[in-house]
């Protein structure tokens, strides 16, 4: 008989569990009118039809989106949509305030991309940072969308934790901290020409749920690239994972002069989590002078958020020997080009653009083109934060530029010592083929600003 009970009380619980659960997950929109909705940013109209949502895009203005009255905060988001040719989206924890560009929405946005490129999911952030988690960093997820069908979302937003799927795959995973509540917002891209008049985007059987999400939040996948955003601090997987912050936003820790024994007396500044070179007169390590890290490395991950003033120019460099240039000027290593490419004068220089931004300086232009022909050349933020990428795994090196391939090179073999001899480290013996060595930041006497300055082991 005490059997029998308790079988009963597990059962009763597990029901009642299980009921709790669907009433969790709640109508965000009542299949009738757009009751709880209003429309903000543009003038595209969004109807009620069978029970959908549809938007339909019109030119002569600017993205609409209809958003929810309310703001959530915290809540795992699930719905279903359908568009073809016009771009879209859905904002959350998204933002319309007076004081920001006369109240344009602006915020996280989780991407519909009919474009080849296909980063649908990925994570955009409207109308102010822009790319936070392009697709690029999780490529193989791509299929899991399917253009101009019914596709199921789902997007859970629970503290620093940004996640998203299609059809049950996830896609992104992004911790950030800019915005803890917001609304949710439907979007209709603008359009400029009249090919795309009366395109539609359809949403239906949009549900949030805001309780219980410990019970519905998705288990972590590990599998997949996680992008932290926290300010000079590691997410909890990174730091799982092996990362450490190469600088820890207050002080001058595991950092030197490159010609110095110590950190510079001069030229350099730490001040609200940034570390920045002081504006001088443009000479090549001739205010303060380079830093270096003080440990060497060899096989690493490194990334670093760097943001530029007009007309600035500074680098990254990595196997860097400090002894080897005793004169004036920078200390040597291979370097990730950071530049103004639209206003200094060392864009139009070297060879084929290799001296613009993100480019291995001197040797080989970025493109990201070469590596996936549905992109752009690179995508900069120009002066807002760019984030730097650079991958080291023996003779194999890789920079990205904002989460995107745009150079790749093999630092061994003849081909390797041609695109040496052609540059102007010709004269520097077996110039790149260090086995380790320093990361080096550039005080080329201009305006730059450095945060988030990470690094992995391999």
């Amino acid at each position: 008989m005490k059997m029998y009970t308790s079988l009963l009380i597990v059962l009763t619980l597990f029901l009642n569990a299980r009921g709790s659960g669907e009433q969790d997950f709640v109508d965000l929109f009542n299949g009738k009118d757009l009751d709880g909705w209003v429309v903000k940013n543009g003038t595209a109209p969004f109807t009620v039809q069978d029970e959908m949502i549809v938007g339909t895009y019109v030119q002569g203005t600017p993205n609409t989106f209809l958003c929810t009255e309310k703001n959530y905060g915290d809540f795992i988001l699930t719905f279903e949509a359908k568009f073809g040719k016009g771009n879209s989206g859905v904002m959350f924890r998204g933002q319309s305030n007076p004081e920001y560009m006369d109240g344009r929405v602006h915020g996280y946005q989780m991407e519909m991309d009919p474009s080849p490129r296909a980063w649908t999911a990925g994570i955009f952030d409207e109308a102010r940072r822009k790319w936070l988690y392009p697709m690029e960093y999780n490529q193989e997820a791509k299929s899991a969308f399917k253009l101009g069908e019914w596709n199921e979302y789902r997007i859970e937003a629970i503290g620093n934790s940004l996640r998203t799927w299609v059809n049950g795959v996830q896609m992104a995973d992004l911790v950030d901290d800019v915005d803890a509540e917001g609304f949710i917002g439907l979007q209709v891209h603008s359009i400029r020409g009249a090919e795309m008049e009366g395109e539609q985007v359809i949403f239906k059987n949009i549900k949030i749920c805001t309780t219980n999400l410990d019970i519905h939040k998705t288990p972590e996948n590990k599998e997949i690239t996680q992008v932290s955003f926290l300010t000079n601090e590691l997410s909890e997987r990174e730091k799982e994972e092996g990362w450490k912050l190469l600088w820890d936003g207050k002080t001058t820790t595991g950092w030197r002069g490159a010609k110095l024994d110590q950190f510079p007396e001069k030229g350099w500044i730490i001040e609200n989590g940034m570390l920045q070179v002081e504006q001088a007169d443009g000479a090549e390590s001739g205010n303060g002078g380079d830093i270096v890290t003080i440990e060497e490395f060899e096989n690493f991950i490194l990334e670093a958020d760097f943001r530029i003033t007009e007309g600035a120019n500074s680098g990254i460099k990595y196997f860097v020997d400090p002894e080897l240039n005793k004169g004036t000027g920078s200390a040597i290593g291979c370097e990730y080009q950071i530049l103004d490419d639209a206003n200094h004068p060392d864009a139009k220089m070297g060879r084929d653009e290799n001296r613009t931004l993100a480019s291995l300086y001197d040797l080989i232009p970025a493109d990201a083109r070469r590596y996936n022909p549905d992109l752009r050349k690179k995508r900069s933020n120009g002066y807002d934060w760019n984030r730097a990428r650079i991958i080291v795994n023996g003779d194999d090196v890789e920079h990205y530029l904002n989460g995107i391939l745009v150079v790749k090179y093999n630092r061994s073999g003849q081909q390797w010592k041609d695109i040496v001899a052609a540059s102007k480290y010709a004269k520097w013996p077996n110039f790149g083929e260090a086995r380790k060595g320093h990361i080096l930041l550039q005080d080329h006497g201009d305006e730059v600003h450095f945060k988030n300055i990470k690094l992995k082991t391999l």
